[in-house]
C-alpha cells in the first residue's frame, strides 16, 4: 500500500513557558502512489512535519503511520527506512570527505556483497541519469543539480516505500530546477512511490503534486486536489497565497481600505499564537475586518467544506443527498 499518515501530530520544541508548538495536531494522509504537496510561509511548520517523519523530530502527541503501523520513533531501523528524505540544501546533505559511490553505497541494506553494492550504485547512479564514473568524484566536483541527484540516489538506495522531498529545488538555479523537477516525477510514476513534495513555489507544487495541503502556523488550513484548490480555493490564506505569486506583467496596486488594515497587521507569534483560527489576524474575511468572534473563539475544523479548509466562512459542500433540479423542456 505504502500509505502515510499523520494523524493527530504534534511537535513541540522548548519548555513550557517559552516554547513553540510547531506542529499542531495536524492530520494529513499521502495516499499510496500518490504526490503530496505541502506549501506554506516560511515558519508555518513544513520542513518540522517532515523531519518527525523520518524521526529526526521528536512527536509531542499523535502517530505517524506507514499503512497503518506506527513508524519508530528513531531513524535507521527496518520501518524507518522506508520513509526517506530528500533535504533542501544538497551543498551540506552530502559528506564532503566520501566519494559520491561511497555515499550511496553506504545507504544500500546490509546483506549485499562487494560486488553487488557497486552494481547497485551503478544502476542508482544511471536511474538519476548520472554517469558512472561519477561514482569515484566527490561532492565538490558535482554542480548543485548533480549533487541533488546524487541526494535522490542515496534516498532510494535504501528501496524506500515514501520519498520526503523538502524545498529541493530552492536552492537550485532556475535554469537546472526543471531537470530535476522532471526526474523526480518520472522516478515516482516508474517506481510507484508515495511522495510528500515541500515547496513554498505554487507552480512546482501543481506540475508534480496530485494532492495539495496548505499549512499557516503549524496547522493544516486547506487540502484537497491540487487542481480542486488552486482553481477553487476554500480559505483565505490559501487565497492569499495564489494572490501573492508573481504574475507575468503584473504591478503592484495601491493597498487602501481593509486591505491597508491588514497589511498593517502584526504577524502572529508563533510562541503565542492566536486563539480560535490562527490566521484571523491577517484575515480579510475575519473580525479584523468583521464582527466575527467566532474566529476569535473557535478553531475550524473544516469537515464541511468542499474540500478541506479550516475556515468558518468557507463555502459549504454540496449536499450528496441533494437530487439534482431537473430542467424544464
Amino acid at each position: 500500500m505504502n500509505e502515510l499518515s499523520f494523524r493527530d501530530v504534534s511537535v513541540r520544541f522548548g519548555g513550557r513557558r517559552r516554547g513553540i508548538t510547531a506542529v499542531d495536531r495536524v492530520d494529513l494522509t499521502v495516499p499510496a502512489g500518490s504526490v503530496v504537496g505541502l506549501v506554506g510561509e516560511s515558519g508555518s511548520g513544513k520542513s518540522t512535519l517532515a523531519r518527525a517523519a523520518v524521526g529526526l523530530a521528536p512527536l509531542a502527541g499523535g502517530d505517524i503511520l506507514l499503512d497503518g503501523r506506527a513508524l519508530p520513533r528513531t531513524p535507521g531501523t527496518a520501518d524507518g527506512r522506508r520513509v526517506q528524505m530528500v533535504f533542501q540544501d544538497p551543498y551540506s546533505s552530502l559528506d564532503p570527505r566520501m566519494s559520491i559511490g561511497a555515499s550511496i553505497a553506504e545507504a544500500i541494506p546490509r546483506g549485499a556483497n562487494p560486488a553487488a553494492r557497486r552494481a547497485e550504485v551503478l544502476r542508482l547512479l544511471e536511474l538519476v541519469e548520472l554517469a558512472p564514473e561519477r561514482a569515484g568524484q566527490y561532492p565538490v566536483q558535482l554542480s548543485g543539480g548533480q549533487r541533488q541527484r546524487v541526494a535522490l540516489a542515496r534516498a532510494l538506495a535504501a528501496r524506500p516505500d515514501v520519498i520526503i522531498a523538502d524545498e529541493i529545488t530552492s536552492a537550485l538555479d532556475v535554469s537546472i530546477q526543471g531537470t530535476v523537477l522532471n526526474l523526480v516525477r518520472d522516478l515516482q510514476r516508474r517506481l510507484g512511490l508515495s511522495m510528500l513534495f515541500i515547496s513554498h513555489n505554487l507552480a512546482v507544487v501543481r506540475y508534480v503534486s496530485d494532492v495539495l495541503a496548505v499549512m499557516y502556523l503549524g496547522r493544516i488550513v486547506e487540502c484537497g486536489p491540487v487542481d480542486d484548490v488552486l482553481a477553487d480555493p476554500q480559505h483565505p490564506y490559501t487565497r492569499q497565497l495564489l494572490a501573492s505569486a508573481p504574475q507575468p506583467g503584473a504591478t503592484r496596486q495601491a493597498i487602501t481600505g481593509k486591505e491597508a488594515v491588514l497589511d498593517a497587521a502584526e504577524p502572529a507569534d508563533p510562541h503565542h499564537p492566536p486563539t480560535g483560527c490562527h490566521f484571523h489576524p491577517r484575515c480579510p474575511v475575519g473580525p479584523l475586518v468583521l464582527n466575527r468572534d467566532v474566529c476569535r473563539d473557535t478553531a475550524p475544523d473544516g469537515a464541511a467544506h468542499r474540500h478541506r479548509a479550516a475556515c468558518h466562512f468557507a463555502a459549504p459542500a454540496p449536499n450528496p443527498n441533494r437530487l439534482p433540479m431537473r430542467s424544464t423542456p
